[in-house]
C-alpha cells in the first residue's frame, strides 16, 4: 500500500506571484473606492463654483492693481530714459561744435607754421586721454584753454548721461519682467475661473453674473446699456446736485454714462475699464490727475469716514486695497467689478469695506 505523502507547498513565483501581487492591488482599490478617499472630485454646487470664482477675480484683481503699478513706473522709466537719450544727443550736437571750434583754431596754428601740444590732444581720437594731461594748459592760449574746459564739461555731462541711460534702462527691464509676472498670474487666474464657471449651465452663470456687484435693478440698467440704449447719464437725478462741487459731479455723471461698458483688466477706458481705470477715467473727464492704482488712489485725497461719505468720494474695499468705486449716494457706487460683469451700480456694504477718500 502506498504510503500518503503530505503535498509540498508550493513557492509563489514568477507569473504566480505577479497574480497574488495584481489581486491584492485590485482589492485594495476595491477597499478604497468603498471607503471614499479614491472618488472622483465631487461635483460643486453653484453657490460653491461663485466662492471659489469671487476668490479667483479678487486674487486676479489685486495682481492687476500690481500689473498698473508696473506699468506706470515701466511708462515713466521709458519716458525718463528718452528724455536722457535726447539730452545726450543735444550735448554730443554742442561737443562736436567745440571740437570743430578747436579744430578751426588748429588749422589757423597749423598755417602760421605750428600746432599747440594742447589743440593736437584735443583733436585726437581719445580726447579724454588729452584732458586728462595735466600741462596742457600752462601750453594753451586763454582762447584755447576755455575751449578745451568746455569740451572736458561736455564730455563729463554726455558720461553722466549715459550712465543714468543705463541705469533707466536696466531698470526698465526689470520693470517689463514684473509686468510679464502680474500678466500671467491674471491669466491663469482668469483662466481658472472660466473654467469653473463652464462647468455651470448658462442660466447659473446668468444667476451669478446677476449676483456679482449687483443691486436693486442693477442687471435691468446693466442690460438696457450693453444693448445699445443707453441714456448717457442714466439720470443721476439729485446724485451730482449733493456732490460737493462740479467737479465730482462731472466725475459722477461721466460713470453713470459707462454703465453697461465691459470690465478689461489694465483698461482706462473710452469703452473698458478696471475697477481703478474706472475712477481714473471718471475724474480725468473732470479735469483732475489721479494715480493709477487703488492702494495710491487712496492716499491721493483727504480721508473721509463712511458716515461722510458725498458722491464722487472714492470708496475702497479689501485689506490690501485692492478695490476701489465711485461713491454715488444712498449707500450706492459705480464700480466696474470683474470679467464677468460690466460697470454697474451696486451697494458699497456687498464687499469688505476699507476706507473712502474725497479727491476734490
Amino acid at each position: 500500500m502506498a504510503a500518503h505523502r503530505k503535498p509540498r507547498q508550493r513557492s509563489l513565483g514568477g507569473q504566480t506571484a505577479r497574480t497574488a501581487f495584481t489581486l491584492a492591488l485590485a482589492g485594495a482599490a476595491t477597499a478604497t473606492a468603498f471607503d471614499g478617499t479614491g472618488q472622483a472630485e465631487p461635483q460643486l454646487t453653484t453657490a460653491q463654483v461663485k466662492a471659489k470664482v469671487d476668490r479667483l477675480y479678487q486674487e486676479a484683481e489685486a495682481a492687476t492693481e500690481q500689473y498698473n503699478g508696473a506699468q506706470e513706473k515701466a511708462t515713466a522709466a521709458q519716458r525718463h530714459l528718452r528724455t536722457l537719450r535726447d539730452e545726450a544727443a543735444r550735448k554730443e550736437e554742442q561737443l562736436n561744435s567745440a571740437r570743430e571750434a578747436l579744430g578751426t583754431m588748429a588749422a589757423a596754428q597749423y598755417r602760421s607754421g605750428g600746432l599747440d601740444p594742447a589743440v593736437q590732444l584735443a583733436l585726437s581720437d581719445d580726447p579724454d586721454q588729452y584732458l586728462d594731461g595735466a600741462a596742457f594748459a600752462e601750453r594753451a592760449g586763454d582762447r584755447q584753454s576755455a575751449a578745451v574746459a568746455r569740451v572736458r564739461h561736455q564730455l563729463r555731462e554726455i558720461e553722466q548721461l549715459r550712465g543714468a541711460a543705463r541705469l533707466e534702462l536696466s531698470s526698465l527691464k526689470a520693470r517689463k519682467t514684473e509686468l510679464k509676472k502680474h500678466k500671467k498670474t491674471i491669466t491663469d487666474k482668469l483662466t481658472t475661473a472660466r473654467g469653473l464657471l463652464a462647468r455651470l449651465t448658462a442660466a447659473e452663470r446668468a444667476r451669478i453674473a446677476a449676483d456679482t456687484g449687483g443691486g436693486t435693478g442693477t442687471t435691468e440698467r446693466a442690460s438696457r446699456a450693453s444693448s445699445g440704449s443707453r441714456d448717457p447719464l442714466q439720470a443721476p437725478g439729485t446724485t451730482t446736485a449733493s456732490a460737493p462741487n462740479s467737479r465730482a459731479a462731472a466725475a459722477v455723471s461721466f460713470a453713470h454714462s459707462k454703465l453697461g461698458s465691459p470690465y478689461v483688466w489694465g483698461a482706462t477706458g473710452p469703452d473698458a475699464f478696471d475697477c481703478s481705470g474706472l475712477v481714473l477715467a471718471a475724474y480725468r473727464s473732470a479735469g483732475v490727475s489721479l494715480p493709477r492704482t487703488t492702494y495710491a488712489q487712496i492716499g491721493a485725497g483727504q480721508r473721509v469716514s463712511r458716515s461722510e461719505l458725498r458722491p464722487g468720494d472714492l470708496v475702497f474695499f479689501y485689506s490690501g486695497i485692492t478695490h476701489v468705486g465711485l461713491y454715488i449716494g444712498n449707500g450706492q457706487m459705480i464700480h466696474a467689478p470683474n470679467p464677468s460683469a460690466p460697470v454697474r451700480i451696486a451697494p458699497i456694504d456687498e464687499m469688505p469695506f476699507a476706507g473712502a477718500t474725497r479727491v476734490v
